[in-house]
């Protein structure tokens, strides 16, 4: 499960402007990180072009999922994700950025703001806390418990059954040895009566 890019934009009516963007591209070769980087704000761009304002979306490109969300009052938020992110995760992480954006930037910046200009340091923190979706959300983190508990229960219901099946072996074992003694005293008084007729 990996982050690769987390970018506040602003729909506006002729076209998407980019506010800020954070990116990890680590994963990738060195000659590759910024043709990798353009195709990432290219893609949340016209993924935010695309969308209708108050929506959430998921878009899958290539081996990427790309998590969209777009305010009604126009401020966009795209994460940029490999296909195991969960998608609830990644749009509590854009909520709670774009939240935070708000709050940091003013409105009237957005519509001519750029990269540049925007005084909002908060997308760096955020994407490298989100990596391990875990850690960041406590959600994430109960289910993973809940999972490993489900797994130890199947264990051990699986050894409770092995334990019945062997105890069921036991059982009948423990009735054929009842018989073969039974039939072991018949002949063995049997015997001693013959024996001691005689």
């Amino acid at each position: 499960m990996k982050l690769y890019s987390l970018s506040v934009l602003y729909k506006g009516d002729p076209k998407v402007v980019l506010l800020k963007a954070a990116y990890d591209v680590s994963s990738f070769s060195f000659f590759q990180r910024s043709s990798v980087q353009e195709f990432m704000t290219f893609t949340s761009q016209l993924i935010v072009e695309r969308s209708a304002k108050g929506s959430r979306a998921s878009v899958k490109e290539q081996e990427y999922l790309c998590h969209v969300y777009v305010r009604n009052d126009s401020l966009a938020g795209v994460v940029v994700a490999d296909n195991e992110y969960p998608s609830r995760v990644a749009f509590s992480l854009l909520e709670k950025v774009l939240d935070d954006f708000s709050k940091q930037v003013d409105r009237i910046d957005w519509p001519v703001g750029s990269p540049a200009t925007i005084e909002y340091t908060g997308l760096d923190a955020h994407l490298s806390r989100y990596q391990n979706p875990r850690e960041a959300d406590p959600m994430t983190k109960v289910q993973a418990e809940l999972d490993e508990t489900k797994i130890i229960l199947h264990n051990t219901m699986e050894s409770l059954l092995e334990r019945g099946e062997k105890l069921d072996d036991l059982v009948s074992k423990s009735e054929v040895l009842g018989i073969q003694s039974k039939a072991f005293y018949k002949t063995a008084r049997k015997q001693n009566s013959c024996c001691a007729i005689m």
